[in-house]
């Protein structure tokens, strides 16, 4: 029997776990994305075209590998089918290779409206995206979600009817000089457009769960695409700056019905910097011209949002956490040739927090606010290693880069990216 492989980011999001992905789904029978919604985006490059996957497992751009939206996601329709239309018209056969868990949970259009509301009225901003995301989940857990299966059920109609009028009036009450309530939640309207959602969507709508343990049992290969990353977690991450699921991986477990015992290689993704979107603290960020310099060599702009992103140099303190909460066997260093462009390399290897230095993180805002990184540094200057075919013909500046962080974690890097394109990278075995 065989395991599912596993591929989680290890910071704050955007580290690049596509690139990896797409890699693993090459000889893969099946993609599955476990947590979060379309908050987040795997962007790849395949012949020259561009493709940002915010629902869709971007496995399924190998051509031959089933992708799978498992239960954990929350799921905006609209959204989805222009990810299906877009494949369709780029060549891709979505109709056989994509499918839908029937207990995947619907964002609804009142679900992105409460999500702008409740942060308008915050005085700590979270730095949502304004997509729903969180509002779905509180549905979700308050047992008045509606999931994929009840589009066709003999309730759906009544079921929708209450949650539209519910949530009409709890939108009133917190964001009550919004004249375009009734307007934008007109139930004929909503019910109409979400009704042909659900016949569209119907061929792809299946038990995923007995789907997935029944591919492990004929030793299929199987890869799991975390979204989002660590230290967005709702449990583990800086909280309250994270995201409404756990992108942990507890949350893969529980976002596709696979068991503990099901896991194989677990694949942890960084970049040879470090980078965040939205508010909430962040050690190693750097507010300054090598900051600046950063984003732009990396082309640090959000996926989904175009946001630029905050950036820093790498954090060991923080992946080791991560290391220890997700069980990494391995890792992925994206972003190698970017860092390199630079004279001295800086990577944190302990924290000072008022004089009491350790290695061992925390997310306590408190302490994370008052923790200043403690820094080693290192040689840059790597060159062009975007055509090194092999770790061997990397420079020796960027060798030793990579060998203190095996040294630090413990564990190997395997995945090395040494420039945007989905063939630069480097694979150790």
């Amino acid at each position: 029997m065989s395991k599912a492989d596993v591929v989680i980011g290890c910071f704050y999001g955007d580290e690049g776990k596509g690139k990896v992905i797409d890699y693993l789904a090459a000889d893969a029978d099946i993609a599955v994305r476990a947590t979060g919604g379309d908050n987040a985006g795997h962007t790849i490059k395949v012949d020259g075209v561009k493709y940002a996957m915010h629902l869709i497992p971007s496995g399924i751009l190998s051509g031959h590998t089933t992708g799978i939206i498992g239960n954990g996601v929350v799921l905006n329709p609209e959204v989805l089918l222009k990810e299906i239309d877009n494949l369709t018209e780029h060549g891709y056969d979505v109709e056989h290779y994509l499918k839908i868990s029937d207990k995947t949970h619907v964002i609804l259009p009142y679900h992105s409206m409460l999500d702008v509301a409740l942060e308008k009225v915050r005085t700590s901003k979270i730095g949502t995206t304004g997509k729903g995301i969180g509002p779905s989940y509180c549905d979700k857990f308050e047992r008045s979600g509606l999931r994929m299966e009840d589009f066709y059920s003999a309730s759906f109609r009544d079921k929708l009817k209450e949650l539209v009028e519910s949530r009409k009036a709890l939108l009133k009450f917190y964001d009550p000089d919004n004249r375009d309530i009734d307007k934008v939640l007109d139930f004929g309207t909503i019910y109409e457009t979400y009704s042909s959602y659900g016949q569209r969507l119907r061929p792809f709508v299946c038990d995923t769960i007995t789907l997935l343990h029944k591919a492990l049992e004929q030793n299929k290969k199987v890869i799991v695409e975390g979204a989002q990353a660590t230290l967005l977690d709702i449990d583990f991450g800086s909280y309250p700056y994270v995201t409404s699921s756990n992108p942990t991986i507890g949350g893969i477990l529980t976002g596709t019905g696979l068991s503990a015992s099901d896991i194989g290689n677990v694949y942890g993704i960084i970049k040879a910097y470090s980078s965040r979107v939205g508010e909430g603290p962040y050690v190693t960020e750097l507010l300054d011209a090598t900051g600046d310099r950063i984003r732009e060599l990396g082309h640090e702009y959000g996926t989904t949002t175009g946001r630029p992103r905050r950036c820093g140099w790498l954090d060991l303190v923080t992946l080791k956490y991560a290391k220890r909460v997700n069980g990494l066997t391995a890792l992925s260093v994206n972003h190698l040739d970017t860092i390199g462009k630079f004279d001295q390399i800086r990577v944190c290897v302990a924290y000072d927090c008022g004089g009491h230095v350790t290695e061992d993180f925390s997310t306590n805002l408190e302490f994370l606010n008052r923790a200043k990184p403690v820094y080693k540094e290192f040689p840059g200057n790597f060159g062009d290693i975007s055509r090194c075919t092999s770790f061997e013909e990397l420079p020796d500046n960027a060798k030793a880069y990579i060998g203190f962080i095996e040294e630090y974690m413990g564990i190997p890097v395997k995945f090395i990216g040494t420039g945007a394109d989905r063939e630069e990278m480097l694979v150790r075995e």
